[in-house]
């Protein structure tokens, strides 16, 4: 039996294999686009995609930073609660440089000891045994000096947050001028063609689309970590007045 020689052709076109073709050729769409289009709007794409690498940046390392944070200031606060001597408290905060808590106690300490190392003044109403024993001037003073030092920290601790907010906040608006960019090439290439087929509409429809995801990409995560991070940053302020308190106490119930 003779079989014409197209018709073999046809049946073997129509046994080609054409699975994973769609995946490759949208990946492969989506680049060309990419590359081919505008200065402005790969402009666009390039800011946001600097947005996007910077905040993650910062996310990876605030991440680290504050679970390192609070590793150390849990051990802080065993050895504070367990030392009969701020002596030796002060002898373990070098090893412990990441908790807040360090740089509130040294400050409060060294306020105590500039204060200790003072002549007693002299005092009619107290008893003589009681002239020698060294004695806290101010405890006022202290305080003042906690409330400087949690400042100072409070400050390391919000450090390099802020851009995530800036990035939550602009980059959106930065993707929207994309789009509306990418649009407006789309009205110029149908007014330019006199035609508004989807051949001469998609170009500019998917840029604008792009930059609108760009946008979202480098917006969303920037939102969820800077309100994560600001969390993170009112508990460690919350247990550096909790310290700020017990170092108080102590210093008025043996100093006063």
């Amino acid at each position: 039996m003779h079989i014409p020689v197209y018709a073999l052709a046809r049946v073997a076109q129509a046994a080609q294999p054409v699975t994973g073709t769609g995946e490759l050729s949208t990946n492969t769409d989506i680049i060309q686009l990419v590359l081919k289009g505008s200065w402005l709007s790969n402009g666009v794409l390039l800011i946001l995609l600097t947005f996007s690498a910077i905040g993650w940046g910062i996310t990876l390392y605030k991440i680290f930073a504050f679970r390192r944070a609070a590793r150390q200031t849990t051990t802080f606060l065993d050895v504070f609660r367990k030392s009969s001597k701020f002596s030796e408290v002060q002898a373990v905060c070098p090893s412990l440089p990441e908790s807040p808590l360090v740089g509130l106690f040294q400050s409060g300490y060294a306020e105590l000891n500039a204060q200790l190392r003072q002549p007693p003044a002299a005092d009619p109403s107290k008893p003589p045994a009681s002239a020698g024993r060294p004695t806290l001037k101010s405890l006022e003073s202290v305080d003042r000096a906690l409330l400087r030092a949690s400042s100072v920290e409070l400050t390391k601790l919000e450090r390099r947050v802020p851009f995530l907010a800036t990035t939550a906040s602009i980059t959106p608006f930065i993707g929207l001028f994309g789009t509306v960019w990418g649009i407006m090439g789309s009205f110029h290439n149908i007014g330019t063609a006199g035609s508004a087929g989807l051949h001469i509409v998609a170009p500019g429809i998917a840029e604008a689309l792009i930059a609108t995801a760009a946008g979202l990409f480098a917006a969303i995560p920037a939102v969820y970590f800077y309100n994560a991070f600001t969390q993170r940053v009112k508990e460690f302020a919350a247990t550096m007045d909790d310290f700020s308190l017990e170092f108080l106490n102590i210093c008025e119930r043996n100093f006063t």
